[in-house]
């Protein structure tokens, strides 16, 4: 069951005029805006996210990477899981994005890798939404169980009922939405940095969900699957610790998350998340300056390679 939540390759976009964007810090609580943008700051990132590729590569990760040489003014292009997705079956979706920078991180190049490389059938194509103001942003806004065909979906500017249940009704997932709060009662701008699910666990700061009744039902639903269920504390979720991804290697799974994340958990979560898989920390405090962390990086291919 582990390769259909854990892919075994990934799509990554390497960064050149990296720096936290002022567009989104209004709802992302995690980014740092004070941050003056300048060439060490975007070789830093640069250097971070080689390293990444470097180690992911390392397990036996198939990573696809590709330059953004930032002709468009594009800072969060390193995070390509919001604006493109991928399914078993050979289907991909391309999201409407809430800030217009971000609108300009879609390519056709590594859709048109995609069909070269991987079976795809279809292409859904929910990006027009955003003349309607109607936003989906991905994987950040999604997290997906593959395996139970559930999306648990935290309420925000970047998450639209409208999208979520037409994306639940052509990929067949079971829309589970919630409202969610921080510390300072600030809802969570996408779902990835709260929970993270994996073949056989799932990481998530079930203190975050406002209503109590829905989230016993979530809890539940996530102990119904089997999975060992880490709650995360809220600063665990401010360090990052869920925003880890379960891909599957050569020798079987990892978990990939920030170092920085990973000093956050404490022994006993650390074990129970090595029963089943292999913590890889990703040193990345740089980019985790612009509010998002090593899930954000990971496009997960849940695509059929080509036989060559």
């Amino acid at each position: 069951m582990a390769l259909i939540q854990a892919p075994s390759a990934v799509v990554m976009i390497r960064p050149y005029h990296f720096h936290p964007n002022p567009e989104t810090a209004s709802d992302n609580a995690f980014q740092k805006a004070d941050i003056v943008p300048d060439n060490s700051v975007a070789l830093t990132a640069r250097k971070e996210f080689n390293q990444a590729v470097a180690t992911l590569e390392s397990f036996g990760i198939r990573v696809h990477v590709f330059d953004d040489f930032g002709e468009r003014e594009t800072p969060d292009s390193v995070f390509p899981n919001n604006w493109f997705s991928t399914h078993p079956g050979g289907h991909i979706a391309l999201y409407s994005m809430y800030s217009p920078s971000r609108r300009r991180e879609r390519r056709q190049d590594v859709i048109e890798m995609l069909k070269c490389e991987y079976r795809v059938q279809d292409v859904v194509d929910y990006s027009g939404l955003e003349w309607d103001n109607l936003f989906l942003e991905g994987t950040g806004a999604m997290v997906l169980d593959h395996i139970e065909r559930v999306a648990y979906t935290a309420k925000s500017n970047r998450a639209n009922d409208i999208i979520l249940e037409r994306f639940c009704s052509t990929f067949q997932f079971e829309p589970m939405a919630f409202d969610t709060a921080d510390r300072s009662g600030t809802p969570i701008y996408h779902t990835n940095v709260m929970m993270s699910i994996a073949s056989e666990f799932a990481l998530v700061c079930l203190e975050m969900i406002v209503d109590p009744q829905r989230r016993e039902e979530i809890a539940l639903r996530l102990e119904n699957t089997g999975r060992k269920v880490i709650e995360l504390s809220f600063e665990q979720v401010d360090n990052f610790a869920g925003n880890g991804m379960e891909l599957t290697g050569t020798n079987g799974s990892i978990f990939a998350l920030s170092q920085r994340a990973s000093a956050s958990l404490s022994k006993t979560q650390i074990k129970s998340i090595e029963e089943h898989a292999q913590i890889v920390p990703l040193s990345i405090p740089t980019i985790e300056l612009a509010g998002g962390s090593v899930r954000c990086m990971l496009a997960g291919i849940h695509l059929t390679p080509r036989k060559l």
